[in-house]
Parts: C-alpha cells; structure tokens; sequence
C-alpha cells in the first residue's frame, strides 16, 4: 500500500481511472463526508437522497455521477458507480501498517516453517511445524498458525488470530482479530446414554481476496474440507460449521450462524443473524433478509425473509394471539367451505 498520503486530482484521476473536472493540480489529503468535509479534502455523493448537501459541502472535489454534476460547483470525479470509487479511493488514503518485515525476537518459530521474503511475524505469534507463508504476508501479535498450514502471500492476520491445523489460505487474505479457523466441528454420536465425539479429520480452505471479520470461527471438515471460496467478506461474529461451502464473492452479515454441510452458491447475501440449518443448498444470487430462518434449500436468485416486522408491542402482542389461532381458523373456513358446496 503506498505510503502517499497527499495526491493531485490528476493523480487521483489515473488510479481510479475516472474522468476529471476541475483544476488537476488540487491536492487532496483525505476523504469526508459532503456534510463534514473542508478544503483539501474529497468526498462523494453515491445515494441521491443526499443531493441537497452538495451545495453546502466544503470539500474540494467530490465523485459524483454524471448525473449529478450540475449540482455540484467543486472539482469533480466523474463515475458511473460513485460508491465503488469511494472505495478504491479509501484505500488510496489508508494508514501504512506499522509492522516492517522480520521475525520479532519474541515469536516462537519452528524450524522446519518456510517463510518467504518480506513476511513480518509478530511478538509472541507462534509458528509450528511445516508451515508455509508467502511473500509480504504480516501476523500480527499473538497469532498462532497450526502445522502444515499454509497461507499465501501479501495476507494480514491482525492480533490474536488461530488456525489450528491443516488450513489452507491463499492470497491477499484479511483475518481481523479474534478469528478462529479450522477448530472442530460440532459433530457428535449419541449411544443412547451419552454423545460419542466424531473426530474431525478434514481441514479448511479459503481462496483469494477472501476477508473475515473481527471474532468469526470456520470450523474444519469432519471428513472433506470446508470451503471458502475466492472473494468471499464474513463479517464479524459469524459462524461457519463443518463441511460448508461458500461461494465466490458472497457476503455474510455479522452474527449469522450457518450449520454444517450447507452450500452457499455465488454472489449471495446473508444479512446479519441470519440462521440456517445444516445440509441446505442456496443457489447463486440469493439475498436473504436479517434476522431470518432459512430451513429449506433455495433453488433460485431472489430475495427472501421470514420473521415478522418492527410494531408497537401492543399491536404485536394482539397478532400473536392471532397467530395461535390461524390453525383453528383455517379448519372452520375448509368446514364452512364444505358447507358452501354442499348447498
């Protein structure tokens, strides 16, 4: 990530390869809203119910659809998706990791670990036996990478972060604090006086670009390994069980809980405390509400909830004494439909 904090609009104009309208050689020092932006300063408009603030803002350019521009009388960036500029942008303008690269002197390291150039390791993160860790790769303090792991090159895992064994990450990967991968699966037999643990033999692996929040756990296969495939965002406190597979560019919400052996198909959305129930198939494109239960396989793209709305208590509390009825009701209908036909 470059260490220049400072850029033209020019400059800005070629990295994000959007058209520029203004003065090129404006500098800019950071990003901010249109409502708290000063001089030296880029902002952006992606959501029209915020149109009105243009006239006011401060900031000395904004990215902005076209079809807007003729509101806004600073520099501009012009771009058909604001909002994914935005974040191009941002990280144009993130801080530089402090860690340089180098083995601190109070990490623990096996030495049958393979480390490439330019990998940083922590104090008190500790690497067992076989582990292989590509170029540019930082683990941050108190990491603890499992044998014969393997995470590929320029990742960041973020302080306190475990893989247990045999997990398998590949590049540009993100683990913010807290996650644990490849811990077992909750998998149990019960004898019929107490659960027997069924050992979990298989491991996890988690494709490119793939970033997991702040305290989420993927548990490892009990046979065949869990899968994370390229591209995927996991939020924080989100849990994966045994056997799932989730695929490329999915988005999973913060405190959701998917069981074991479920498939998550491509380019889906699970919103925050979403549960599902294990061995499910979700196809591709599927966006599923907050808060909601998914207890059968969706077969195709669409949006889906359950649960019932925000209402005063009062109103909530008398549809659900209606709800308790609904079976009875539904009875007395199919009755007095039979009556209705039998005259």
């Amino acid at each position: 990530m470059s260490k220049q904090t400072v850029y033209t609009l020019s400059e800005l104009s070629a990295r994000l390869q959007v058209e520029l309208r203004g003065d090129p050689s404006l500098q800019i020092d950071g990003l901010a809203t249109l409502k708290s932006a000063t001089a030296g300063k880029l902002s952006f408009l992606s959501n029209p119910r915020y149109v009105h603030q243009l006239a006011g803002t401060q900031a000395s350019a904004v990215i902005i659809d076209p079809a807007f521009s003729e509101n806004c009388s600073c520099a501009q960036l012009l771009t058909q998706n604001p909002y994914v500029t935005f974040a191009k942008a941002s990280q144009l303008f993130a801080l530089e990791r402090a860690e340089g690269p180098g083995i601190h002197e109070k990490a623990c390291v096996h030495p049958s670990a393979v480390l490439a150039d330019q990998v940083s390791v922590g104090p008190y993160a500790v690497i067992a036996a076989d582990v292989r860790i590509g170029a540019g790769t930082r683990i941050g303090a108190g990491c603890s990478i499992g044998a014969r792991s393997s995470i590929g090159e320029d990742c960041t895992l973020f302080a306190n972060v475990s893989l247990y064994h045999d997990v398998h990450i590949a590049d540009r990967a993100v683990l913010h604090s807290s996650v644990v991968i490849g811990a077992d699966g909750f998998g149990f037999a019960f004898d019929g006086k107490q659960s027997i643990k069924i050992a979990q033999l298989g491991g996890v692996q988690i494709g490119n670009d793939v970033e997991i929040g702040a305290g989420s756990t993927i548990d490892r296969g009990a046979l065949d390994d869990t899968i994370i495939e390229h591209g995927v965002k996991i939020d924080n406190h989100v849990q994966i069980a045994h056997n799932c597979v989730v695929g490329e560019h999915t988005i999973i919400c913060g405190c959701s809980a998917i069981a074991g052996s479920t498939t998550i198909g491509r380019y889906c959305t699970i919103g925050g405390g979403v549960g599902i129930v294990g061995h499910l198939h979700i196809a591709d494109k599927v966006m599923i509400s907050a808060m909601s239960l998914v207890s059968k396989s969706i077969t195709a793209a669409g949006v889906y909830s359950s649960g019932t709305g925000l209402l005063e208590s009062k109103e909530w509390k008398r549809n659900i004494v209606r709800f308790r009825q609904l079976d009875d009701m539904a009875k007395r209908l199919r009755e007095l439909e039979k009556l209705t036909l039998g005259k």
